[in-house]
């Protein structure tokens, strides 16, 4: 079976969550399902609309650009979002190194002389390099890290380094003492990662499952914006294997 299109194709655009934030959030909201995904839609558009209107005024305004590229994001405009990003370095060089929703190429290695503790920066430059040189070289380049003891990243880090398996990360979560609210923290970031490790094996199916579980969780709404945002990660790339998926042919499978 064909691999669909996903997020990951597009090196230009790599994100992560838990790194520092350069501006305000859109406004927050609930998981939605059915109507509510998209009253969420045509939320984002109406924002798109506001923040073409008000750059047309101010042109140099960088948090403007921050969060259309944001809105052009979760609107699946990508290309849109990576120009919105750059114009963001252009007017203000110093966010070059630390933006992480840019994710350039060689922005993964900027990102990791500024931030060498944060594992997901690795875990994206990974899954951007999968498609580009293979598994095998993938891992071999895999970064380096001091520590980051912040669960379930450890063992993540570990499943894109091959040495553990997807059930065994999932168990370990289900088993742990600790309190509700964590657990769903771990899990999401388990079934995104896990999802996403699958997305680029060539694994869809099995991926689209991982990913609507993380979309399904209520734990990043509240949570803050690194969260809300890689909920809409895993949105996306759910959205975009069922549209693959919908649209395969029998000779394609």
């Amino acid at each position: 079976m064909h691999s669909p299109p996903t997020l990951l194709l597009r090196p230009a655009l790599i994100v992560a969550s838990g790194l520092p934030l350069l501006t305000e959030p859109v406004e927050a909201f609930d998981p939605p399902e059915g109507e509510k995904e998209a009253e969420m839609q045509a939320a984002f558009e109406r924002d798109l609309k506001d923040l073409n209107a008000a750059i047309e005024k101010n042109a140099n305004d960088v948090d403007l650009y921050s969060r259309r590229g944001d809105v052009h994001f979760f609107l699946a405009n990508f290309d849109e979002a990576v120009a919105d990003y750059d114009r963001m370095v252009e007017l203000e060089p110093k966010l070059d190194g630390s933006h992480w929703r840019r994710g350039m190429a060689g922005q993964f290695e900027r990102y990791h002389s500024f931030d060498n503790v944060d594992r997901e920066n690795g875990i994206w430059r990974y899954l951007s390099q999968v498609k580009a040189y293979g598994q095998e070289k993938a891992r071999e380049g895999l970064l380096k890290y001091e520590k980051d003891d912040r669960e379930p990243f450890p063992d993540v880090y570990r499943l894109f380094a091959g040495t553990i398996a997807a059930d065994d990360i999932l168990e370990r979560i289900a088993d742990a003492d600790i309190d509700e609210r964590n657990r769903q923290k771990r899990l999401f970031y388990a079934e995104l990662y896990i999802g996403l490790e699958l997305a680029v094996s060539d694994e869809p199916a099995e991926a689209r499952k991982h990913l609507a579980l993380a979309a399904e969780n209520s734990w990043p709404e509240p949570a803050g914006y690194g969260p809300r945002y890689m909920w809409q990660v895993a949105r996306l790339h759910r959205d975009l294997i069922d549209a693959a998926l919908q649209n395969l042919t029998p000779a394609d499978e």
